[in-house]
């Protein structure tokens, strides 16, 4: 049993590194000492440090790049369950490490949930996870952890299963995190969208946009512009959020978007192109160099093309958080006007970030 107190983030497997140097950087820009614990291949990162909660408040998780999920970790428990040849009491061994951890049941979780990493270690314990959430969940209720009945406004309870006998138990606030499981959306692919990339944008507008800005910037009488937009995935999405789409592109586009009247299909290249007026929105996905991206998403910005906009960056192999960290500077340098940015790797990001900014009030 480990009572090491710090962070616990989830991650696109094989971006743990990235996610650590995050972390790394954004603790010592907060001036809190700790370091990170991961493994390659994972899908975690634990950050360990001695004040966990003055972390979380000063790295809000919108604010975190490849984080998919953030919570606070109460304890580890590498032996979790009986001695070998025995039984395992995993429920047991859970109730004594929150014990541990927390003293007695002074304070009642919302709601609990059993997890696994979303990797190729993990996805063999997910018939586990379920069974031993349906056992945790009634004995925490008796035990007095958990609330009678789930309640979204309290914290969440995690247990993340490392393996069979390894968990780390954590806490999440509610307004702090996600609440989809292993922090991924659950979205499906619409047989009418013209390419899976599609998933991406309406990831990107579920993750980076909360419901009132989704309620504001959607609808009837607005335009946007897509470059690199063949074969219309993006466009798609656009258009059924009522928006009236330029694609731009010297490609082919799915001819039921043409046939909709709601998409205008425009040969030019994308990195050349702009409007004569101001659009509401702009977004990209084009195969290019970050740089060369981030250098144009300014541009646009700056010379007041468009108000708000998604755009993708294809990071490289090597140094990615470094590549991150540049392409985010350079486009917030050369747009030159005050910006509200915020950036994530999605879980239909592959070696990529997805980027929103809209031009900035303060």
């Amino acid at each position: 049993m480990s009572v090491e107190r710090g962070l616990l983030c989830y991650c696109r497997a094989g971006f743990e590194p990235e996610l650590a140097a995050e972390l790394g950087e954004r603790a010592a820009q907060a001036g809190i000492a700790g370091y990170p614990k991961t493994q390659r291949g994972s899908a975690f990162v634990q950050y360990v440090c001695d004040d966990a909660q003055l972390l979380t408040q000063r790295l809000p998780f919108r604010s975190l790049i490849f984080a998919r999920q953030k919570l606070v970790q109460l304890i580890e428990l590498p032996g979790l369950g009986a001695a070998a040849g025995a039984r395992p009491d995993r429920v047991g061994a859970l109730l004594r490490g929150l014990e541990s951890a927390l003293g007695a049941p002074h304070m009642r979780f919302g709601d609990v949930r059993v997890e696994h990493p979303d990797s190729d270690a993990g996805g063999p314990l997910a018939g586990l996870a379920r069974a031993l959430g349906n056992a945790l969940r009634p004995a925490l209720r008796e035990a007095g952890w958990l609330t009678p009945q789930d309640s979204a406004a309290r914290a969440r309870l995690h247990v993340l299963l490392v393996s069979g006998d390894h968990a780390i138990v954590a806490m999440a606030d509610p307004s702090d995190s996600t609440a989809d499981p292993l922090g991924i959306p659950r979205l499906r692919m619409n047989p009418q969208a013209p390419s899976r990339s599609a998933l991406k944008l309406e990831e990107a507008f579920l993750t980076l946009l909360d419901a009132s800005e989704r309620n504001a910037w959607f609808g009837d009488n607005l335009y946007a512009a897509d470059l690199g937009a063949a074969p219309g995935g993006w466009s798609w999405v656009l258009m059924r959020q009522g928006v009236r789409v330029i694609s731009v592109d010297n490609g082919p586009l799915a001819q039921h978007l043409l046939d909709s009247g709601r998409v205008e299909h425009l040969r030019a290249d994308g990195f050349v192109w702009h409007p004569k007026r101001m659009l509401d929105w702009m977004v990209c996905d084009m195969v290019e160099q970050p740089r060369r991206v981030a250098a144009r998403m300014a541009t646009w910005m700056r010379e007041g093309w468009c108000r708000r906009t998604v755009f993708n960056l294809k990071l490289p192999m090597k140094k990615r958080w470094d590549e991150t960290r540049h392409c985010l500077a350079l486009f917030e340098s050369e747009a030159g006007i005050p910006l509200d940015v915020r950036a994530r790797q999605l879980y239909h990001d592959r070696e990529e970030i997805t980027v929103f900014a809209q031009r900035s009030s303060r």
